[in-house]
């Protein structure tokens, strides 16, 4: 019964040049949409009302631009860190730690200091499966270090150079370090605690400079030079970043 279910909303396919393609239908989708990310290859989600074989032809018909950016994507996977028990990580707050149980599932805790991943004697570290466990389990630590460490830093730069906004909310947006609302509601990305810690007061700095300038003009930049010291150069160390590339 599962299987066939999930036959009625997933397919996997193949395509020369490209390799598996997996669409995945989806009550929420709007239109096919088409994402390439880091070790999950080429996903497709298609809308309920889209047939698998209507999405397949525009996946084909996007062939070229597929072959253009899967080479973007593999140097981005050879970018990510292969977690296994011999792997030293820490994250802003915790140092990952790995336990071998025989009684167990793959599991995870975390305390003050550490986030443990309790592992099987035959977990295979080298599947996407066991990868995507671990790192769901650090991206979920650093939204609780997050949480607790970015509202207190904006209140300390807001506060040290007289801007004034609203609220801070912690996020994991895929494109953006962060944002500030029309009425100075300020948005971060948890994955600012990955980032040094200059950089990352840059971010917050440059949403606390749109409370007051809500565009990209000089006016912004001169404001951002003020308060940085270097706002372009700032921009430009930061664009050596990517987000979820860890």
């Amino acid at each position: 019964m599962l299987e066939a279910f999930k036959k009625m909303i997933e397919k996997t396919i193949h395509i020369a040049g490209v390799g598996e393609v997996l669409l995945v239908k989806s009550k929420r989708a709007k239109r096919v949409n088409i994402k390439i990310a880091p070790l999950k290859g080429v996903r497709v989600t298609v809308p309920h009302r889209v047939t698998f074989a209507n999405a397949e032809k525009l996946v084909l018909e996007k062939k070229s631009w597929l072959m253009k950016h899967i080479p973007n994507m593999q140097k981005l996977e050879g970018k990510l860190t292969l977690f296994t028990p011999d792997t030293q990580f820490t994250t802003f707050s915790h140092e990952l730690v790995f336990v071998v149980d025989a009684s167990s599932e793959l599991r995870a805790k975390a305390d003050q200091t550490k986030l443990t991943i309790i592992y099987p004697p035959d977990t295979d570290f080298a599947s996407i499966e066991t990868q995507d466990f671990i790192r769901h389990c650090i991206v979920e630590t650093y939204r609780r270090e997050a949480k607790v460490f970015l509202p207190g830093r904006v209140r300390e730069l807001a506060t040290l150079h007289q801007f004034k906004f609203r609220s801070v909310h912690v996020k994991n947006a895929k494109t953006r370090w962060g944002s500030c609302s029309y009425d100075n509601k300020i948005n971060l990305n948890l994955h600012l605690m990955r980032l040094p810690a200059h950089l990352r007061d840059y971010v917050i700095l440059h949403e606390l400079c749109h409370t007051q300038v809500k565009n990209h003009s000089q006016d912004f930049w001169d404001l951002m030079d003020k308060v940085s010291g270097n706002g372009r150069g700032l921009d430009k160390e930061l664009d050596q970043w990517q987000i979820e590339v860890f």
